[in-house]
Order: structure tokens, then C-alpha cells, then sequence
């Protein structure tokens, strides 16, 4: 039985997609146009023709808050994409490209900019939107709760509002704040919190104060992206929170960032150092191997080929980046166009089956 959520003012949203049907008599009817039709689906690609029957489950999908919005205006790393999101264009997308449902989250610029009061309320404003936006439309949408970190204590308050009241399906991180990163050991109160939870956890990329704009314009996101989701990861890994915190469910947004290329270095480090047994005892690829990545700014053979190289299709998560990243039909067309040997059942798992497994309530999107 799905848990019930509060009873929250509902938002505007788009309507569904009215329903299409046609009876026996009509297809008689329609004669050859019928037959052209029936044709033309017949040998559309697998992937076009699943969007008409909505399955996939995108788990890197963001929304925009009026009042998120109003205090990141004109802020560095901000897309217009974002600034111009409704969540009628969500849905829109979604239809086209035969997702079920996503699970939204705030991109860049995030929440924290040194005003620990600031980011504590944008925080709760972005969780009690999304919350009624989950809530008006229960199996299309799902919510990765905005968190107030570097602020510990706030994070602590704001998780169990987020989970025990708004019912919030997962908890979100940046990669970074300010110059730290996540694993440092100050959010570890934070981590064994989740950890007790067995919550699922979502991290997105950010720029680093260390590094913006170090080579002339070369924007954040083609490299600094990939580089501090690595950052992270290795925090993570190298300050035992990943064999600390064993039920965390980690997805690292765009396949991992650079971590799947740099995967053998990271492990022979992470062997040679003694220091580092108890909290890498297995090694780093073997916790690795146990995160979750997904395809979002990654479905494409050279990104994707160094992560199936770390780990099987059923740790691969359908993701998008909607709205700045591009549209669901365009990376599911992608992803099914690879040629890295991926089987229908593997697509299908990336597609669906591995995040319902992760989010269980949205087996019936």
C-alpha cells in the first residue's frame, strides 16, 4: 500500500495525457490508413515506440521553485533552462520520451552561498514544493530532498522533516560546498543519519570555489563537473564512509564523472596505503562497484564503455539532466544506439528495473 502523505496545498500542474483507443470498428474503418499506421509502428526503433507506453523512470530529472528561482537569479552556474522550467514542460518531456516518472531534484547553483539561514529556509521551500508536486501527481513524480549542508545540525532537522513528513523518496547532495567536499568528516553525523535510513541518495555535480574557471572559456560543466563528482566519490571512499555507511544507497549523477576511467588508479591507491585499511578494507572498486551512477550527460560510447568496464548494467540508472541536460527521447535513443552489447533486458533494467528496485514506490508508475 502506498504511505500516505500529508495533506499539502496542491500546485498547478499539466493535466495527463488524454487516452487513445480504437475500436474494432473504426480500424475496419480506417481502411489502409489504418494499415499505414500499423505499418509505420511496426518498424519504428523499440525505443520510439515505447513512448507511447510511458516506462522509464528517470532519476536525474530537476524542478525549479518559484522561490528557489527568486534567490538564484543571476548567480553563477545557473541555466536558463532551469529558470524557465514549469512542470508542465516536465510532463511534456516525459510523454515524449516514455518516462513513467522522475525523481526531481535542485541543480546548480544549489542552496548554500554563506548564509546558513538562507539556505536552511530555500531548503524547506524547495522540499514543500516538490512535496505537493508528488503528491498532485503521485506515480509520475518522486522527490530527492534539497539538504542545507555545510550546515550539520539544519541537515539533521531538515532530513526528518523531509522523510517523516513530506514522505520524500531520497535525499540530495551536491558534490561540494564551498571547499568541501562531500566524506569530509564533519557530515558524518549526516551519513550515519541516512545510513540508519537506508535512505537513497542522489549527488550532483558542482564547481568547486578551488577551481572555476581555470582555463579561459571552457565552462564548468564540460570538465569541472566530471572532476568533482570524482571528488567526492573519493571522499567518500577514502574516509570510510562508504564501508561505515554500507546502506546508503549512493547514485553519482553522469556516470560517475571521470571516477569509472580513473577506477584502477583509485583501487591501487587505495590497497597501498595502511593507514587506509579499516576504512578501505576490500579496497576502493570494491565499494565502488556497489554505487549506483547514472546516464545523464553520459550516453554516449566513450563515457558509457569505462563505466560497464566497473560495473554491470544493474547498477546503471536511466537519468537525463531534463531541462539543461536535453530530453528523455533524445538519451534513451542514445543509450539504445551505443553498440556496447547491451541486451533488450539490459536496456530495459537501465530503462526501469533498477530504480524500482532502489524506489519501490514508483513500481506503479
Amino acid at each position: 500500500m502506498r504511505r500516505a502523505r500529508p495533506l499539502l496545498h496542491h500546485c498547478a500542474c499539466c493535466h495527463d495525457r488524454a487516452a487513445l483507443s480504437l475500436d474494432r470498428r473504426a480500424f475496419v474503418g480506417g481502411g489502409l490508413a489504418a494499415l499505414g499506421l500499423a505499418s509505420h509502428s511496426a518498424l519504428a526503433p523499440a525505443w520510439a515506440q515505447e513512448a507511447a507506453k510511458p516506462h522509464r523512470i528517470d532519476v536525474h530529472h530537476h524542478f525549479s521553485p518559484p522561490q528557489w528561482i527568486a534567490e538564484v537569479k543571476g548567480r553563477e552556474l545557473l541555466q536558463p533552462a532551469n529558470v524557465n522550467w514549469t512542470p508542465a514542460k516536465s510532463i511534456e518531456d516525459m510523454d515524449k520520451g516514455g518516462v513513467a516518472a522522475a525523481m526531481i531534484s535542485i541543480t546548480n547553483p544549489g542552496l548554500w552561498f554563506g548564509d546558513k539561514e538562507v539556505t536552511r529556509r530555500i531548503a524547506r521551500e524547495c522540499n514543500e514544493y516538490g512535496a505537493r508536486l508528488v503528491q498532485e501527481r503521485p506515480t509520475r513524480f518522486g522527490l530527492f530532498a534539497a539538504l542545507p549542508l555545510p550546515d550539520v545540525d539544519a541537515t539533521l532537522k531538515e532530513i526528518e522533516y523531509a522523510f517523516d513528513t513530506l514522505k520524500a523518496d531520497g535525499a540530495h547532495f551536491m558534490t561540494s560546498y564551498g571547499d568541501t567536499w562531500l566524506g569530509n568528516l564533519a557530515y558524518m553525523p549526516v551519513m550515519e543519519e541516512l545510513n540508519r535510513r537506508k535512505a537513497v541518495v542522489h549527488v550532483h555535480p558542482t564547481a568547486a570555489n578551488c577551481c572555476k574557471n581555470l582555463v579561459p572559456d571552457v565552462s564548468s560543466g564540460i570538465m569541472e563537473y566530471g572532476t568533482d563528482t570524482t571528488r567526492a566519490m573519493l571522499g567518500v571512499l577514502f574516509s570510510g564512509t562508504a564501508v561505515r555507511c554500507p546502506d546508503i544507497r549512493f547514485i553519482w549523477s553522469h556516470g560517475g564523472g571521470t571516477a569509472p576511467f580513473l577506477a584502477g588508479r583509485i583501487d591501487r591507491s587505495s590497497r597501498n596505503a595502511k593507514e587506509r585499511e579499516q576504512r578501505l578494507p576490500n579496497g576502493a572498486m570494491h565499494e565502488m562497484k556497489k554505487f549506483y551512477y547514472d546516464t545523464a550527460g553520459a550516453a554516449n560510447p566513450g563515457a558509457m564503455a569505462s563505466l560497464l568496464k566497473l560495473v554491470t548494467p544493474a547498477n546503471v540508472l536511466f537519468g537525463t539532466d531534463f531541462p539543461p541536460g536535453g530530453t528523455s527521447r533524445d538519451v534513451a535513443k542514445a543509450l539504445a544506439e551505443l553498440g556496447l552489447g547491451l541486451t533488450d533486458a539490459d536496456l530495459r533494467a537501465i530503462d526501469r528495473d533498477n530504480a524500482v528496485r532502489l524506489l519501490p514506490r514508483l513500481a506503479a508508475s
